[in-house]
């Protein structure tokens, strides 16, 4: 393991001066450092005490940053050895990023799309943590919702860097997905996907045409272009109409 990380002095001076809790303003701090590689993968992160003693904030608002950064993906803790800046890869093992029109197409099935939502907007904190840019920071926003055979088969909610796919609001994604404008302008080079699952709100339950308690696997997704996250994803599947599948070797 890499030697700890012990200058904490300036943490905060790259951040804009906006009002959100000290927790959440220590999250994207730590978040933009590992973004930026100026901290390194495997590294240690200072101790919570250390965070503490040189910030002057209260353990618990140090724990609750550590805690849900490690939950995120950033941090990784290892018992009785601390806690460490995650690979950006670990949850992207068992999934490679398909466009979802030619899977539909490749099951001999018809797909279509319906655009809900596409704008240009400034950064939230909660958003430029996930695309490791600054708060206020140029990015798109679209909500997308795909069919299969016109039944609703995904939500794709998804945020994009816009300083790296300049004319994302100018598309017709009616006619392209955005995968395949993405890959055209910005070529992945590496993703990472987490997945779980969750009851859909209302607002979703019409748009998939679901129950209130049918399960729905969620995709959480982010992809690269070199050093730069350029989207970050959600993405929404009724239980009953998808499937993932991984194949293993040895």
């Amino acid at each position: 393991m890499s030697e700890p990380i012990v200058s904490l002095t300036n943490l905060f001076d790259d951040l804009p001066d906006a009002p959100q809790p000290i927790y959440a303003k220590l999250k994207q701090a730590i978040s933009q450092k590992i973004s930026s590689s100026e901290w390194d993968v495997n590294q240690r992160v200072p101790s919570e005490s250390e965070f503490v003693k040189a910030l002057s904030v209260s353990r618990m608002t140090v724990n609750r940053a550590l805690r849900e950064l490690t939950a995120e993906g950033f941090l990784v803790r290892h018992q009785g050895l601390g806690t460490f800046v995650a690979e950006k890869k670990a949850h992207s093992a068992l999934f490679e990023v398909h466009n979802i029109a030619e899977e539909i197409a490749a099951r001999g099935h018809k797909h279509r799309s319906e655009l809900l939502v596409l704008e240009s907007a400034k950064a939230t904190v909660e958003e430029a943590m996930m695309l490791g840019v600054r708060t206020n920071h140029g990015i798109f926003r679209s909500v997308v919702l795909h069919y299969e055979n016109d039944l609703p088969i995904q939500i794709e909610e998804r945020v994009v860097n816009a300083s790296l796919a300049p004319e994302y609001e100018q598309q017709d994604f009616a006619k392209q997905t955005s995968y395949e404008y993405l890959m055209r302008v910005a070529p992945m080079t590496e993703g990472e996907h987490l997945v779980e699952a969750v009851l859909p709100t209302p607002q979703e339950c019409e748009r998939l045409q679901v129950s209130p308690t049918e399960p729905c696997l969620q995709i959480q997704r982010r992809t690269w272009a070199g050093n730069d996250i350029v989207t970050a994803a959600r993405l929404l599947h009724p239980g009953s109409r998808f499937q993932l599948f991984g194949h293993f070797g040895r």
